[in-house]
């Protein structure tokens, strides 16, 4: 039993290792049509790898831009702090809410000064005015954009009209929806062109195996007669496919490399939380993983796709 297990995996092992053999001897041997294949794939993949990039560059933008847009409300000037500072703790408890800041009417006036310390027109006319004439504030963020017109509208509520002057998520509200719209349009685009070149990959690929099959058609035939099995057969293509997938996978990470380094600059003077360098170097095995079964997945499905293609003819 233990000779008959050693002489089976001897088998499998000389199977194998020819398989791989015949499908080198085919990749090499369809040199031109091999390479148009690969840079098809390595297009595929490195907008397939840059639409990674940009989810994660579109992330920290929002987060950076929800940062900076917040919706404001102003109380009426005889507002009493203490229902001011009543509403701030209902606001802070609120599952939609990120934060909110108080802003006194004094310290409303100290950024205004701020601001405008070098405008002498302004400066002059707040030194002769006797009164503040600005108003208490809530500046209110919530945690997703969506979130802002149910904010505003508990805010516009009849039951806080005696002490709210006015909400400002109407002047906010058109840039905030504009943001969402760009985002999900570039993130829309990027999945269809990516899908695109998939396809085009793949058909590719499934007529270079093809071309392959019909210049060693009778080479089949007599591995056939010899009683060859299917999977003998098959293999040589199948590793053809795994080949294309696997260097176009290396060669666009190899691509994608100096072009990152390169827009990380620019990329951080956008996005100052963000450095495109260190997350690429910092994820770059995952990165490549996903190369790597992206690629090899389209070869593979493009060589099955092919073999089964022939079989019925």
């Amino acid at each position: 039993m233990i000779k008959i297990s050693i002489i089976r995996e001897y088998s499998m092992t000389t199977t194998l290792s020819r398989i791989i053999k015949y499908g080198l001897q085919t990749f090499l041997r369809n040199g031109w049509v091999s390479l148009a294949t690969i840079i098809v794939m390595i297009l595929a993949l490195l907008v397939f790898h840059f639409l990674v990039i940009f989810d994660v560059i579109t992330g920290q933008v929002i987060t950076a831009l929800n940062d900076k847009i917040d919706i404001a409300v102003y109380f009426k000037s005889d507002a009493k702090e203490d229902d001011i500072l009543k509403l701030e703790g209902v606001l802070a408890d609120l599952s939609e809410v990120k934060q909110v800041e108080y802003i006194s009417k004094s310290k409303a006036l100290d950024i205004f000064k701020s601001r405008h310390k070098n405008d002498a027109t302004i400066s002059q006319a707040l030194d002769e005015l006797t009164d503040n004439p600005l108003l208490a504030s809530l500046n209110i963020r919530a945690k997703d954009p969506e979130y802002y017109a149910a904010i505003a509208g508990f805010l516009e509520g009849d039951n806080l009209s005696s002490i709210v002057e006015k909400v400002t998520y109407n002047q906010n509200r058109g840039a905030i929806e504009r943001l969402s719209s760009v985002v999900g349009t570039l993130q829309n685009f990027g999945l269809v062109l990516t899908a695109f070149l998939a396809i085009t990959a793949v058909l590719v690929t499934f007529n270079t195996i093809r071309l392959a099959i019909y210049s060693n058609r009778e080479e089949i035939g007599i591995m056939r007669l010899v009683g060859a099995s299917n999977k003998f057969i098959h293999g040589p293509y199948i590793v053809n496919g795994v080949l294309y997938g696997l260097i176009a996978a290396v060669v666009s990470l190899l691509l994608a490399t100096p072009l990152i380094i390169w827009a990380s600059p620019y990329v951080g003077a956008l996005i100052p939380e963000l450095s495109l360098t260190a997350y690429f170097t910092g994820n770059m095995a995952g990165l490549f993983g996903y190369q790597l079964l992206f690629g090899i997945f389209l070869g593979t499905v493009s060589s099955i796709l092919a073999i089964r293609r022939y079989l019925t003819i």
